[in-house]
């Protein structure tokens, strides 16, 4: 081992993971150095061994290894364990007498001592070389759980899986498991702590560490577990009796455990050694009092002492009353003590609730346990429940004791048993204590009375748990003697309004305590600051820190270290340390030699480490009797601080000791942490470790200044924490936790106060987790690569950023000298805090500067990252990765730290301007974004125009223009400001035009120079305002997105408007808003409303919304719209200057209401003007005719639904003048009306007979009316028959012509036409193209409008046909395609016509309108749609033939002259023919009409109300032709065709069948089997619609008869009509077409007069003559 080590001091050779190793901290010590192959990167010691990682994944071992096989006394050389070759390994671990690795893979091998089963490994005592052993989780997908963490102690091995989970082995009860037989060979987790989040283990001799991060929101709202995980029991249960509620814990699947004598281990269990253990133990109980270090012992109760309780509850309260060292960072105003103090109880009364519970349990307690005396000691017999208790404090008085602190948690259990966990999760405190009495342990045996048994202890609270969740309760008499905790009445005396006081802070600083700085999501990456420290195990020496000896057999958290940012925890044979993030030490249990770094007492509960001011702790490390601390001092190199006894020099030799010896020389020991003189030569120490008597120290020699580097950036960051935490905890938290401070500061600086504070909090804290990541990286890698500062720069830029907005505003606001007051009240007027935390050499700042001086301390700090990052850049080659890296940050923290400069200058000039500015004017236009840019008090701009003695003062800031006058004022927004150079012209005036929206005013400059820095500033202020960056010569666009209120009196006043601008006016797309809640969203144009918008009205006293969306124009509704009243009433069309103008439809009420009505017709100037249609539901009547000013005025038709017809003239909305009346049975009256209905004057009246009545009638139709007159009866007389009177209806109505021209102005409108046919083709086809370009961007926004047939439409209309030149049957056939398409769509004018169409006309004749006198009209309006559509078409395509014409179109004259020559004629006839078919015969013809070429596209749309008109019309002959059908159709059909004459030879004797039969015999008895293919083919004239369709249908009937009879004769034929008719007869017969009369009437009103006198013609003839032959035939 010699040869292998020399003198730390003389050693100047370079290299890292240089290992030291010492014993003590005298003089005399010399650190010697360790040789090793590779640098060393971890160290694990033992009692009397070590083991060593080194780079590249080796261990090796050295010290006492009496497991190995070679040697068992003699001291081992570090040696290469080759076990583990092939195997990385990356962490290593030591116990007394046993060894642990990690490997790369999660692997974990163990050796050394295994008696106790710390090895893991069953029936072997020794285990001489590392051996795996396996982690196998049920739970858990994977076969073996990966770890990335040993500890180990004396007995037993703790291992921290990379899920954050603890797994244990070994015996005792620091396994922190449910065990009943000990040794546990078999890793086990420990369910405790399954589900928390576990980040570091640590084990002393006999017990165990673990540092967990604090539970966050997302781990709280988990529903906790109400069962035990052990035995799946429920762990509480509840009752209640009588006005008590019952809690009972009394669940138990605990281990019994034996007693160990002596030193013996734990083994077999003892029937005597029952527990009792609940899981409501208090977290810091009744504790026993703790002599000086070096003895333990509890203290003696005698019974013979009335007074004894109170003595102990004195030594109890005196030591809860000593309040525990909190933090000096720690930012709650709650007291962290030691034991609960009264202000931590959540209820004002704390005092009643004890002696209440304490009464309660005595006298329970009196009822049902007897006492006896066993060794003059009072003790309480084991009970039928196994309660057995021995304690040095009365169970009852540490009942009483804890559970006015545990009322928080008992009303949290009760709440929770009658299912208001909602409610107390609202109101419960997170931080309530939980504790109640604890329970001793105590053997059979009288012994027992003399201490001598080890006390154990198993603290399982319910905190520990995680679960309050409360089950069924069977109260039984077996249970009574369980332990339970009975609050009486306990819901109605603590009300939710105390709960909630109880858990509210004192201050308003909740924000701002470190739990309330939580690092945002993207900061997981750095280490957690929010932790627990949580021991269990052994307790005898107060090493688990809970203020007791006791031991727990489970996890407990120790409370006095929550909030204390514990970062590190540590644990030497039987004492515990732990280090925080702002570098304090905290060390409890043994100080038998100093160990702990401080002397005072009682040491069970954690406690600062004594060190001189300035020393920043960073890592530690603790033997068996020491502690060794490693800390930054005043230089970047860091120094070791030893604490613990003194080993005498020479007297141990590791040679000659025996294994297991207890007594060590030692010579005295430190009351305090000494620093060790030799480590300033030991280099750049990066972490230190100690173990038995050994301690060791791994440092880097500083090559290249980097490893320096690295340190002066850990250690400065390390300062900066503790410095902002100082600054945190003794200046900004007591400021907020001032009472007065919100009256004092007002509500904006207030707010602005708090939010300083908390981003102050919030970079603290990142500067916490930045530097216990530096020092992590110090520890382990000391490489750049892990620096997060390099990976996460954005974050430590953002957190600055906002730090410094925020601290500019506050000072922009007068801040500082507001918050002066409050500091002077609080530190005095010689604030010495103050002075010495801003470090000023300057002794007479005041205390504004000092205030100034501590807020501005954080921005220092951005110049240090800069300096430093780049100390850390020299350091490499300039052309690699890493320097580059180190750069970038390097230059973005210098820039960012000139930006803020800038903008801290801009704050100082805005304060110093607000200071001097009159102080009216200050109080509304000081705002804290507000910033100042220039002003013109210097006379440098002045308004034009302006008086002699007006004030003009302009003031830029970096969000408005402000123009103030005397005392009056007004803000221009920068957004909408705009700001142009006039022209100066030779006149000597520089000017400047100002546009804003409400106003225009030129400025003044008194110099060119002046002009143009007033110009420049202007533009680059609202360049910034609207976030287009900053530059010279950057000018912002005079098109915008901004928001606006105007304040001018006018349309838009107080309207808010948001949208785009353009010079100062609203344009493009925006919403504008008015105070009374009319709301316009849509296009805009010069300032108003123009294009497709939206309009919102509230209606006030229907307490609904108008609502109005269509197209605008100069700021009122024009154009096409749909309005939607308050009152339900809806209108659809054309709006003209906000009227109601043009085509429209009204729809008002519903069918349920008083009078619901549909209007569709003409308006002008918001009235019914013109030609149109009422509905009205009510009376059951339609009017068809015309308007003027909502009246129904000239001729018109008026059918009701009972039938009644009436056609003449209106006046006054009234039938008055002529007028024709018909009734359903044709019953006629033609002459004068007076009203409505209302007959009056001369008439006919004639009966539906013939008969009338001429002469002078007066009344009401259907009422009686009186006649004066003569009656006559023109049949009786032959003589007569002339005067007989036929009324023709039509006369009196509206001309097809007239009606509906609205509709068509309309489209004409749309094609740019001023009326009909007059206008611009190209100027029309270029109105189509942008009515298809705008609608299709309409369908882009909102795809749902039209369907996806609808767009391709549209795709194929954006082809605009050849309109211009010579008409040919293709171009024809191109423009019959055109339109079709863009009928289509109602986005096409001509779609939009054709749909408008369709819906008057249905609207026209449905419903009421379906009456049959009605056709001709409907007949006839149709045919004036396809004129009137037919003259747009003429007009699109000019070059199209007028209706009727002919296109002419040459044909291939060779085709004509093969045709000829293909008759046989002579040459000469020939050669004449050609001749005149070269002049004659050139061209083919082809008639245009407009049937022909608008019907196919009209038609399928109009057909239903069309078609009904018909069938209504033809009821009565249809009906009787229908008859004839259903009797002729009963015969079979040789029968039939027998009785129509049809000739023999057309008889089908067979008919070809499919297959399996060919052909089917006619019968006598076959029936609808002749002639089916063409019976079949007519029936489809039914499911066609135009004229021509159904011909073609009657065309293909005839041939599939030529067809069947050509196969029957085998021969060509040719039909006569004598032989043709009976048989198409008999097919009309049996195609069985229900309404054929209607079909026929409908083919020959609209049939295309060109083709009358064809083929088709006498088809149809022959058709429409078997209609009437049906009609007419007998059946003889």
């Amino acid at each position: 081992m010699e040869s292998q080590r020399r003198g730390s001091g003389n050693d100047d050779g370079g290299g890292r993971g240089l290992l030291h190793i010492w014993k003590g901290y005298s003089y005399s010590v010399a650190p010697e150095k360790l040789l090793l192959p590779h640098s060393v990167l971890q160290v694990a010691l033992g009692r009397n061994h070590g083991a060593l990682l080194v780079e590249g994944g080796q261990v090796f071992t050295f010290g006492h290894c009496p497991w190995k096989q070679s040697q068992v006394a003699q001291f081992l050389a570090p040696t290469l364990e080759s076990a583990l070759s092939g195997q990385r390994v990356i962490a290593v671990a030591a116990g007394s007498f046993h060894s642990g690795a990690v490997t790369e893979d999660g692997g974990v091998h163990m050796w050394g001592d295994n008696t106790d089963g710390q090895c893991g490994l069953s029936g072997l005592s020794l285990v001489p070389n590392p051996t795996p052993i396996a982690l196998a989780d049920s739970d858990s997908s994977l076969s073996t759980v990966p770890v990335k963490e040993l500890a180990c102690g004396e007995q037993h091995t703790l291992a921290l899986s990379v899920q954050h989970e603890v797994w244990a082995w070994g015996s005792g009860c620091q396994l922190g498991l449910s065990a009943t037989v000990f040794p546990v060979s078999k890793p086990q987790k420990v369910e405790l702590l399954a589900g928390r989040c576990v980040l570091q283990v640590a084990c002393g001799a006999k017990h165990s560490l673990a540092l967990v991060r604090c539970l966050g929101p997302q781990d709280t709202q988990r529903p906790p577990a109400d069962k035990c995980g052990q035995c799946k029991q429920l762990l509480y249960t509840m009752m209640d009796k009588e006005d008590h509620v019952i809690i009972s814990d009394s669940h138990q699947c605990l281990p019994y455990l034996e007693q160990p004598e002596d030193d013996e281990k734990l083994k077999t269990p003892s029937t005597n050694s029952t527990l009792k253990l609940s899981p409501s133990e208090p977290a810091l109980s009744s504790k026993t009092s703790t002599p000086p270090p070096q003895s333990v012992s509890p203290v003696p109760v005698n019974n013979s002492d009335p007074t004894q309780f109170e003595n102990v509850e004195t030594q109890e309260s005196s030591l809860a009353a000593q309040e525990l060292p909190a933090s000096d960072f720690d930012l709650s105003d709650t007291k962290s003590s030691g034991a609960p103090s009264a202000k931590s109880s959540p209820y004002p009364d704390e005092q009643a609730v004890k002696e209440y519970l304490k009464k309660l349990s005595d006298s329970t307690q009196a009822e049902k346990t007897p006492k006896v005396t066993i060794g003059g000691l009072h003790t309480l017999l084991p009970s039928a429940a196994g309660l057995i208790s021995a304690s040095s404090n009365n169970p009852l008085n540490n009942l009483v004791a804890s559970c006015a602190s545990a009322v928080g948690e008992r009303v949290a259990s009760t709440y929770e048993a009658l299912s208001l966990k909602k409610m107390m999760n609202m109101y419960l405190p997170t931080g309530a204590l939980r504790s109640a009495g604890p329970v001793r342990q105590m053997a059979a045996d009288p012994r027992a009375g003399e201490n001598t048994t080890e006390p154990v202890r198993e603290e399982d609270s319910v905190q520990a748990k995680k679960s309050c969740s409360t089950g069924d309760i069977h109260e039984e008499e077996a249970e009574r003697l369980h332990r339970r905790l009975s609050l009486p009445g306990l819901l109605s005396q603590v009300s939710p309004r105390l709960l909630r006081k109880g858990g509210r802070s004192k201050t308003d600083a909740a924000s701002f305590t470190s739990s309330g700085m939580a690092a945002p999501a993207d900061r997981e990456v750095l280490p957690c600051l929010q932790t627990e420290v949580w021991s269990w195990g052994h307790g005898e020496h107060g090493q688990l820190g809970h203020g007791d000896n006791l031991d727990r057999l489970q996890p407990l958290c120790i409370k006095s270290l929550n909030s204390k940012e514990v970062v590190r925890v540590g644990a030497g044979s039987h004492h515990s340390v732990a280090l925080t993030a702002q570098s304090q030490l905290f060390s409890w249990g043994s100080n038998s030699h100093g160990q702990l770094g401080h002397m005072e007492s009682p040491s069970t509960v954690p406690r600062l480490a004594k060190l001189s001011e300035g020393i920043r702790v960073w890592d530690v490390s603790a033997g068996e009797r020491h502690t060794l601390l490693l800390a930054d001092g005043d230089c970047i190199q860091p120094i070791i601080y030893y604490s613990g006894e003194q080993v005498k020099e020479g007297t141990r030799d590791h040679n000659k000791q025996e294994e297991g010896e207890e007594k060590d020389s030692f010579d005295g020991y430190t009351q305090q942490p000494v620093l060790l003189p030799f480590c300033m030569n030991l280099g750049f120490v990066s972490s230190v470790f100690a173990g038995g008597q050994q301690c060791m120290a791994l440092s880097d020699k500083n090559v290249m200044g980097f490893i320096a580097s690295l340190h002066e950036l850990a250690s400065a960051e390390r300062k900066f924490y503790s410095k902002l935490c100082s600054i945190k905890t003794h200046v900004i938290s007591p400021l907020l936790g001032l009472d007065s401070l919100s009256t004092t500061l007002g509500p904006v600086i207030f707010r602005l106060t708090r939010t300083l504070a908390s981003q102050f909090g919030h970079l603290c804290h990142l500067t916490g987790q930045h530097a216990v990541s530096l020092t992590v990286n110090l520890r382990r890698s000391r490489s750049i690569k892990s620096l997060f500062i390099l990976d996460h720069t954005e974050i430590f830029l953002d957190s600055y950023n906002e730090y410094s907005s925020t601290l500019d505003e506050f000072h922009v606001m007068g801040g500082y000298l507001t918050l002066t007051k409050p500091t002077l009240d609080l530190f005095g007027k010689s604030p010495e805090l103050l002075q010495k935390l801003t470090e000023c050499s300057e002794g007479n700042l005041s205390t504004t500067d000092l205030l100034v001086v501590l807020f501005c301390l954080p921005m220092l700090h951005l110049q240090e990252y800069g300096r430093l990052l780049l100390k850390l850049a020299t350091c490499f080659e300039v052309c690699s990765n890493d320097y580059q890296r180190l750069q970038d940050s390097c230059s973005k923290f210098e820039a960012l730290d000139l930006v803020l400069k800038k903008k801290r200058k801009e704050a100082e000039y805005t304060f110093l301007f607000w200071k001097g500015f009159p102080g009216k004017m200050t109080d509304s236009l000081r705002k804290a974004h507000r910033r100042l840019i220039c002003e013109s008090s210097n006379k440098a701009l002045t308004l034009q125009n302006a008086g002699r003695f007006s004030v003009n003062w302009f003031i830029l800031f970096n969000d408005a223009l402000v123009h103030a006058q005397f005392s009056t004022h007004h803000v221009f927004p920068l957004a909408t400001l705009w700001v142009e150079p006039v022209p100066e012209d030779n006149t000597g005036l520089y000017g400047l035009k100002l546009i804003t929206p409400e106003e225009m005013f030129t400025l003044l400059a008194s110099s060119a120079l002046e002009k143009a820095k007033w110009i420049r500033c202007i533009n680059q202020a609202v360049a910034q305002a609207l976030g287009l960056g900053e530059g010279q010569k950057f000018e912002p666009p005079i098109c915008r997105s901004s928001t606006y209120t105007f304040y001018k009196d006018g349309r838009l006043k107080e309207a808010t408007y948001e949208g785009r601008w353009l010079a100062g006016k609203p344009h493009g797309r925006g919403m504008i808003k008015w105070p009374d809640g009319r709301i316009y969203t849509g296009s805009f144009k010069n300032g108003q409303e123009d294009g497709f918008g939206e309009f919102v009205a509230p209606n006030k006293t229907l307490n609904k919304n108008d609502h109005y969306q269509g197209h605008w124009k100069d700021g009122k509704m024009h154009g096409v719209g749909t309005y939607r009243y308050a009152n339900t009433e809806v209108y659809e069309g054309s709006y003209q200057d906000g009227l109601r103008h043009g085509h429209g439809m009204l729809r008002s009420g519903k069918l349920n209401t008083s009078s619901p009505s549909v209007f569709i017709g003409q308006w002008v100037h918001d009235k019914k003007t013109g030609y149109g249609v009422f509905d009205d539901i009510t009376k059951g009547e339609k009017y068809i005719g015309m308007w003027q000013d909502n009246m129904r005025q000239g001729t018109g038709v008026v059918v009701t639904q009972f039938g009644l017809y009436y056609e003449g003239s209106f006046k006054d909305n009234k039938m008055m003048g002529n007028g024709i009346l018909l009734s359903e049975d044709d019953t006629t009256y033609e002459g004068e009306f007076s009203d409505d209905w209302t007959l009056n004057g001369k008439g006919v009246l004639t009966m539906a007979n013939g008969d009338y009545l001429e002469g002078s009638f007066s009344g009401e139709w259907g009422a009686g009316p009186k006649v004066t007159g003569s009656y006559f009866k023109p049949h009786l007389f032959e003589t007569d028959k002339d005067k007989i009177q036929s009324v023709k209806l039509g006369r009196l109505c509206v001309s097809a012509e007239e009606k509906w021209q609205a509709v068509f102005d309309e489209c004409w409108c749309q094609l740019g036409c001023e009326s009909p046919g007059q206008g611009d083709i190209r100027k029309a086809w270029d109105n189509i193209a942008v009515a298809l370009t705008t609608n299709r961007r309409h369908i882009l926004d909102s795809p749902e409008r039209l369907s996806r047939s609808h767009s391709r439409t549209l795709e194929s209309l954006e082809v605009i046909p050849q309109h211009v030149g010579l008409i040919t049957m293709e171009r024809y056939h191109t423009i019959h395609r055109y339109l079709m398409k863009a009928c289509d769509t109602p986005l096409h004018p001509l779609g939009r016509l054709v749909e408008a169409l369709v819906a008057v006309y249905r609207m026209t004749y449905v419903g009421v309108g379906a009456n049959r006198r009605l056709l001709p009209q409907a007949v006839i309006e149709l045919k004036s749609y396809l004129n009137r559509i037919f003259q747009v078409v003429r007009f699109l395509f000019p070059d199209l033939p007028e209706d009727g014409g002919i296109i002419r179109e040459p044909v291939d004259l060779q085709e004509k002259e093969s045709d000829v020559k293909g008759e046989r004629l002579s040459e000469q006839e020939a050669s004449k023919q050609n001749q005149t078919l070269k002049m004659e015969w050139s061209y083919r013809s082809h008639m245009v009409s407009s049937l022909a070429l608008l019907l196919p596209v009209l038609l399928p749309r109009l057909y239903p109300p069309l078609f009904t008109l018909y069938a209504l019309d033809k009821e009565r002959e249809d009906d009787v032709y229908w008859e004839c059908v259903l009797r002729l159709n009963k015969q079979p059909d040789l029968a039939l065709l027998a009785f129509l004459g049809v000739q023999q030879k057309f008889w089908p004797l067979s008919v070809s069948m499919p297959a399996p039969a060919e052909h089917l015999q006619v019968l006598s008895t076959t029936k609808d089997i002749c002639f089916a293919s063409a019976v079949e083919t007519l029936q489809q004239i039914s499911t066609t619609f135009t004229p021509s369709d159904k011909l073609h249908v009657i065309q293909l009937t005839f041939e599939e008869i030529t067809k069947e009879v050509q196969s029957l004769l085998k021969q060509d034929f040719l039909w006569s009509m004598d032989d043709l008719f009976p048989v198409f007869l008999y097919v009309v017969l049996r195609a069985r077409i229900r309404n054929l009369g209607s079909e026929v009437n409908l083919i020959e009103d609209l049939m295309d007069p060109c083709i009358q006198h064809g083929e088709h013609g006498i088809m149809f003839t022959t058709l429409k003559a078997c209609y009437y032959q049906i009609q007419h035939e007998r059946i003889t």
